[in-house]
């Protein structure tokens, strides 16, 4: 349900944003600001495809660390191409590396992390009880009426 309050939400948010910031600054800064932060969030989000520094984390033991800081870094850069106030505010807050951590230690709580081999075996001895007709010994001469089939 809060996702689609949010979705109602957001729109009205902005143009207030924009009809109090907008009347208060003018249009023209007001359409200034908008577009500038439109541009500095594709510079952003072009700025994160370059080369990680994966080495340097990897010594410190944690590798997905750069990997989840660029991921927040184009999240910051679409909230600042979205045009409005609030999202722009989103975006800078989130280019901040203690917000980033923040969150990420806020995400990571949620996460649970299941590893390939901690897997419960099942026992050896497990029996599976069914039937089965071998085809290749046994003719089968009547099958019974399917409702998958047309006989």
């Amino acid at each position: 349900m809060w996702p689609f309050a949010l979705l109602i939400a957001l729109p009205l948010i902005e143009i207030s944003l924009f009809v109090t910031i907008g009347s208060a600054i003018g249009l023209g800064a007001t359409l200034l600001i908008i577009l500038a932060t439109a541009a500095g969030g594709m510079a952003l989000i072009r700025a994160q495809g370059g080369t990680s520094r994966m080495r340097e984390f990897q010594a410190k033991g944690d590798p997905l660390s750069p990997l989840a800081h660029k991921a927040m870094l184009v999240a910051a850069g679409i909230l600042l191409i979205l045009p409005g106030f609030l999202t722009d505010t989103l975006g800078l807050l989130l280019m901040l590396p203690p917000v980033r951590k923040l969150v990420m230690r806020r995400i990571a709580a949620k996460v649970r992390i299941k590893r390939p081999g901690s897997a419960t075996p099942r026992p050896a001895d497990t029996t599976i009880d069914g039937e089965f007709i071998d085809l290749e010994t046994e003719k089968v001469t009547h099958r019974p009426p399917s409702a998958w089939t047309r006989h």
